[in-house]
């Protein structure tokens, strides 16, 4: 028998397992807790709580690491193509040459739309937020294809798995278009998937598009950090809406609404207003000074897990100063305030104690709107990159044998039970 931990509670003990994971903290496996001792723990928001088991992502908040199945995230996002780390993601590993030929070909002819979908944006009002459009329209796919709805049936599991990767993008750049009130730009076969991407936000019939790779690349990037991100809340929406057997279309339209908030994925838009009301280099003294005082708050660092230097912000940074040279914005005075404002944090005791590193969101809103996107779009990027991540955590839920229907528990502090009393005589 392996290590246990015993929990003592109104003279009853119990004997619970001790599990370990290939790294990370040891975990106390809880699930008799109940059944032998009738008691619940107590972990608001789940953040000592292992919900599941799962092989996709690792995290090491302390020294900043960062692992789809086993490969650091920087040497994806510097080596690698989003394509790549979604098939990796789905599959487990890295695809050789003929597999990742396939899974090209399956996302590329996956990206058209049914051209009776385009109809569901006409309902949406002309200033419809893009999220809006998103959670509508994502979770409208599955009346659409009835065929990759059977949750238990693993053709078609991975089926929905590649025509949600697939028409994410054109999806996204749909709610762009229409909030930009443009026409809508159909998908290129003979294009990449970032490249496509770019072409159906940014073209315009009146003008020739034409691709820069550098801002592909970046857009690849982009989506490659964002793709997962282990048990956060919008994965753990997903999850747990999947456990229930609702189809994967409306598990991640669930998904999407979670990243809707601005405590996840509105984050980098946060960051960038941020930097807007500086205004300049000047004035982040006063700022610093006027977060330690708690009357400012300091968005873009700090995070939930990391309690050292984000590992994706490093690639982010790089990835800032490529776009804005590209586009001619080196001079960007947002990007100046975003240097200085990283450079004092990193140096200054009070954010040092209480590790306030920089983290994704500080950077990729200034990249994003040197791309062209305003910050409506923000969030709609980070679920279409964050689809993979999710149907690859669904996928593996609906997998895993084990895994029950999610029903977490409470501690009841209302009324104790009580009588009903008549209208007439309360």
């Amino acid at each position: 028998m392996g290590e246990t931990a015993k929990v003592s509670f109104g003279g009853t003990s119990v004997e619970l397992p001790i599990l370990k994971g290939t790294d990370g903290p040891a975990v106390v496996d809880i699930r008799k807790l109940y059944a032998e001792a009738d008691v619940f723990t107590y972990d608001p928001g789940f953040t000592s709580t292992a919900s599941c088991e799962s092989k996709i992502t690792f995290i090491d908040g302390d020294k900043g690491v960062l692992l789809h199945r086993g490969y650091p995230i920087d040497q994806l996002a510097e080596k690698s193509s989003f394509l790549e780390v979604c098939y990796l993601l789905l599959n487990g590993e890295l695809p050789n040459a003929k597999e990742f030929e396939t899974f090209q070909h399956n996302i590329t002819y996956h990206t058209m739309l049914h051209d009776q979908f385009d109809r569901f944006f006409a309902g949406f009002r002309r200033d419809a937020h893009p999220m809006a459009i998103m959670v509508g329209a994502v979770g409208a796919l599955s009346s659409f294809y009835h065929d990759s709805t059977n949750v238990e049936d693993p053709e078609q599991r991975i089926i929905s798995s590649h025509r949600l990767i697939a028409k994410m993008p054109t999806i996204a750049a749909r709610a762009f278009k229409y909030f930009k009130g443009q026409p809508f730009v159909h998908p290129r076969n003979d294009l990449s998937f970032s490249e496509n991407f770019l072409r159906m936000c940014f073209s315009v019939p009146a003008e020739d598009w034409k691709p820069n790779p550098v801002l592909t690349r970046a857009m690849d990037r982009i989506f490659i950090l964002h793709a997962d991100h282990e048990q956060n809340a919008s994965t753990s929406t997903v999850r747990l809406a999947g456990s229930s057997g609702a189809n994967p279309f409306a598990c991640i339209a669930a998904g999407i609404a979670c990243l809707w908030g601005p405590s996840h994925g509105g984050a980098n838009e946060e960051a960038l207003n941020m930097l807007a009301e500086i205004g300049s280099v000047e004035n982040i003294p006063e700022y610093v000074q006027g977060v330690k005082d708690r009357r400012y708050r300091l968005m873009g660092f700090g995070h939930r897990v990391y309690k050292n230097y984000d590992p994706r912000a490093k690639v982010m940074q790089q990835t800032c100063h490529e776009v804005l040279a590209e586009v001619g914005h080196s001079d960007d005075p947002l990007l100046k305030i975003a240097i200085e404002l990283e450079k004092i944090a990193l140096n200054d005791p009070y954010f040092v104690e209480r590790k306030l590193y920089p983290n994704v969101d500080f950077y990729s809103g200034i990249t994003l709107r040197a791309l062209g996107f305003p910050p409506e779009m923000f969030t709609v990027l980070f679920a279409l990159a964050r689809t993979v991540g999710w149907i690859s955590q669904w996928k593996e839920m609906i997998e895993d044998p084990a895994q029950k229907i999610g029903r977490p528990r409470q501690i009841y502090t209302g009324a104790a039970q009580r009588d009903y009393v008549a209208v007439d005589k309360r």
